[in-house]
């Protein structure tokens, strides 16, 4: 049986982002964009891709360079790792965290990507628990910036977080 105030609360979460793509002048949306918007596609919302998860914190988080779509370079630190299972196969993803910031992200590829969302991937943050465990929900997954407008440049996901199962959860793609 679903639980109401969490599909209320993603509910909510979905309502205010469209508010914000709309009106908001930090919106990633041009002035032309915004007048035909009407709203984002986002998968139904699935309480078991709502995930409480161990981190496996890397003892030296390593530094590394990724690319972004424009070709700059982006420092992180790689922070740790995340492991859960999905339809029988067990999935491994990186835990990055810029190295002047707290807030630790996965940036992810699945089987949906390129067909039901966007190509180039999509981004989730970590919550941290007070448990010690970390809160990974899916259904928060969402678009980098470049996917609604090309004047971004984002982060690429890095070929180990390159999953081969579907994530039919959080943000779909962009029909502009």
């Amino acid at each position: 049986m679903p639980d109401n105030s969490y599909l209320e609360h993603i509910g909510q979460i979905r309502k205010n982002t469209d508010a914000f793509f709309k009106q908001s002048e930090d919106s990633p949306l041009t002035p032309a964009q915004k007048q035909s918007f009407e709203g984002l596609d986002n998968f139904p919302i699935n309480e078991k891709l709502n995930l409480h998860l161990k981190l496996h914190r890397n003892e030296h988080p390593e530094e590394v360079i990724i690319l972004a779509t424009k070709g700059d370079e982006r420092t992180y630190l790689r922070y740790g790792h995340i492991e859960f299972s999905l339809d029988g196969k067990d999935n491994r993803l990186t835990v990055f965290k810029p190295p002047e910031d707290q807030y630790l992200f996965i940036p992810f590829k699945d089987k949906t990507s390129g067909t039901e969302s966007y190509g180039g991937g999509r981004y989730i943050e970590l919550e941290a628990l007070p448990d010690g465990m970390y809160k990974i929900d899916f259904n928060l997954a969402y678009l980098p910036y470049c996917a609604f407008n090309d004047i971004y440049s984002c982060t690429l996901v890095p070929s180990e977080n390159f999953l081969e199962v579907r994530i039919p959860a959080g943000q779909m793609n962009f029909s502009h």
